[in-house]
């Protein structure tokens, strides 16, 4: 079944890992994600201040079901990253944390593996998966889906 992912990624630092990870999704039949903009976008958005962010990002979860946390070195203390954490769950979406650290950068460079965002929250019992070793390019579908269920699992049992 097709779903929309949003993903929530620290935009200066991990924006051309995510990419990568967002074009391998979209690339296939049926897929739509959520939460991505380019520079222009985030710089006119970030202009207008704390509260238009938020507003953005719930407008962009709208219609989704799944959320997918890129973890890069620096994510798990990002703010808006904290907020579309939370945001996710009182949602009732999937939450799903993919490590990018392995991953190169437009410069060719990897980066130091972040902390799970999800732990520093005080969340449990999300999956978190490395895109590189853990071949995300071929499992993300049932990554996805995975989580998916178990957020109807959660929203099931309350």
């Amino acid at each position: 079944m097709a779903r929309r992912v949003f993903f929530s990624f620290h935009y200066e630092k991990d924006n051309w890992r995510a990419g990568q990870v967002r074009n391998s999704w979209v690339t296939k039949e049926d897929r739509e994600s959520a939460g991505f903009w380019d520079a222009a976008d985030w710089e006119e958005v970030k202009k207008k201040g704390d509260e238009a962010i938020k507003a953005w990002i719930r407008k962009q979860m709208d219609g989704t079901s799944v959320t997918i946390v890129l973890i890069g070195a620096e994510t798990a203390t990002r703010p808006y990253v904290q907020y579309e954490i939370q945001q996710s769950w009182v949602k009732g979406n999937g939450l799903i944390g993919i490590y990018v650290h392995n991953q190169k950068d437009k410069n060719g460079q990897k980066s130091a593996k972040g902390v799970d965002p999800f732990v520093a929250l005080g969340f449990s019992g999300i999956r978190t998966y490395d895109w590189v070793d853990d071949d995300g390019y071929n499992n993300l579908s049932s990554w996805i889906e995975a989580a998916y269920s178990r957020a109807l699992q959660r929203k099931n049992a309350s």
